[in-house]
């Protein structure tokens, strides 16, 4: 992964590779942004400040406190950003964590990357192994429903 400053601006040198490369450039002022309210943070990405308050307690997140509130940092915004587009990939938050804690920044990103190849072509034979089965069993419930409108016939 890459910290928030590499994540806004698109990167460096690693190219489009890794979570960090499925997010667009943000804006100069985002980027500049100090911090953010659970409620901001809620409401730029649509989540409720409860799935937040949730990554959170997966150590995904870790806002300072300000009393009760909690302050959000840019590097927070960033990491939830790759958490939810993780998510949308199907990994696990366990899975997500490895990959954004992997990344140091100055650092050669191939084990993250690697890493992060790995966990994907685990999931996509994963999610090719649940086709595999949901086509047998489709299969078998259109010839089961096919004797049973044959039996209806005769009877």
């Amino acid at each position: 992964m890459t910290d928030e400053n590499e994540c806004e601006a698109g990167g460096e040198g690693g190219g489009e590779a890794g979570l960090e490369s499925l997010h667009p450039t943000m804006q100069q002022s985002e980027k500049e942004r100090g911090e953010f309210s659970i409620g901001e943070l809620a409401s730029e990405f649509d989540v409720t400040p409860r799935a937040i308050r949730f990554y959170e307690d997966h150590g995904l997140l870790a806002p300072r406190r300000a009393g009760q509130r909690r302050i959000y940092s840019p590097r927070d915004r960033t990491r939830l950003k790759l958490t939810l587009r993780g998510k949308r990939l199907g990994l696990t938050l366990s899975e997500i964590r490895e990959l954004i804690d992997m990344y140091e920044p100055g650092r050669d990103q191939r084990p993250q990357l690697a890493r992060f190849l790995a966990v994907l072509e685990a999931h996509k034979a994963n999610l090719l192994q649940q086709r595999t089965d949901i086509e047998a069993q489709l299969s078998e419930l259109h010839v089961f429903e096919k004797r049973i409108r044959k039996q209806l016939k005769r009877d």
